[in-house]
């Protein structure tokens, strides 16, 4: 059968995109952060995913006001990078896995999960930088690549206790597939940082690093903590970490810790970085 062996998180920062395109990732600013990364990179050259479930939120690229799914799952064999502003980034498309992704997508909605199934989208920096940061230049991406959209933008978002769910009911999706499967879950955006008004440039390290300690050790906690506390601790795109809390719910209730990296400032957030894998 299919198997969930391993979760990772990442910030989705487009800067770290451009960083990459303009030749300037190892740079006095940027150097650290891609050193950051170096070790994930090795390690997934040994774990070599099949097939990776990236949950990442949408920035007005596949969906706007008009459509907001607050749980959404790529179906289709192929999904282009999205033009962002300044045309689509020289990545190389996100190959799915449609076979997978039908049977997840009917198994959450059989347990009452209301997702939106996307025959069709654009996959905008929240899915393509974390694939850049973690498999590089490739000429294609090394696995397939099944993405998972979440609202984080737009006022509700799910709650943390809703996404840990989502991710035990993936788990389970994962494992009555039939095929035999190396599958990963990747949840990105955060760490705390806000863009606008007032507060923007916020960054609160102490919330971070007690946020990292919690997800590895005591998600329990986690999931029940509200939209307000995120708002206030860590700003207002912090709330992006309730995603981190869908691959945790994958992994089961231990885990073991493989590697951590957090830094700041990277653009003008914080960045975490995370592996781990189901410990029984």
């Amino acid at each position: 059968m299919a198997r969930v062996t391993a979760g990772l998180t990442s910030s989705h920062i487009p800067a770290l995109g451009a960083a990459i395109q303009t030749g300037t990732s190892r740079n006095e600013y940027w150097g650290p952060v891609f050193d950051g990364y170096d070790w994930v990179k090795e390690y997934e050259k040994t774990a070599k995913p099949d097939v990776v479930i990236l949950v990442y939120n949408d920035h007005a690229s596949a969906f706007d006001m008009n459509i907001i799914p607050t749980f959404a799952i790529g179906c289709a064999e192929r999904f282009k990078p999205a033009d962002e502003g300044w045309g689509p980034r020289p990545v190389p498309d996100v190959i799915g896995h449609p076979d997978l992704a039908w049977h997840i997508a009917q198994c959450l909605i059989l347990e009452e999960f209301d997702m939106t199934i996307m025959n069709q989208m654009d996959v905008d920096h929240g899915c393509t930088v974390p694939l850049s940061m973690i498999f590089g230049e490739p000429g294609e991406w090394p696995c397939k690549v099944i993405p998972l959209p979440v609202n984080v933008v737009t006022y509700p978002p799910p709650s943390g206790n809703r996404c840990y769910k989502l991710g035990q009911a993936i788990r389970r999706a994962v494992e009555s597939f039939p095929e035999d499967l190396n599958v990963q879950v990747w949840g990105t955006g955060g760490m705390s940082h806000q863009l606008q008004g007032p507060r923007a440039g916020l960054i609160n390290r102490d919330f971070d690093e007690k946020f990292i300690e919690a997800l590895i050790n005591d998600p329990e906690t986690l999931r029940h903590m509200p939209h307000i506390e995120y708002l206030r601790e860590a700003g207002s795109e912090g709330i992006e970490l309730v995603m981190w809390l869908i691959m945790r719910g994958a992994l089961g209730p231990k885990v073991k810790e493989l590697y951590r990296f957090y830094h700041i400032p990277a653009s003008n957030t914080a960045l975490g970085v995370l592996a781990l894998e189901p410990a029984g």
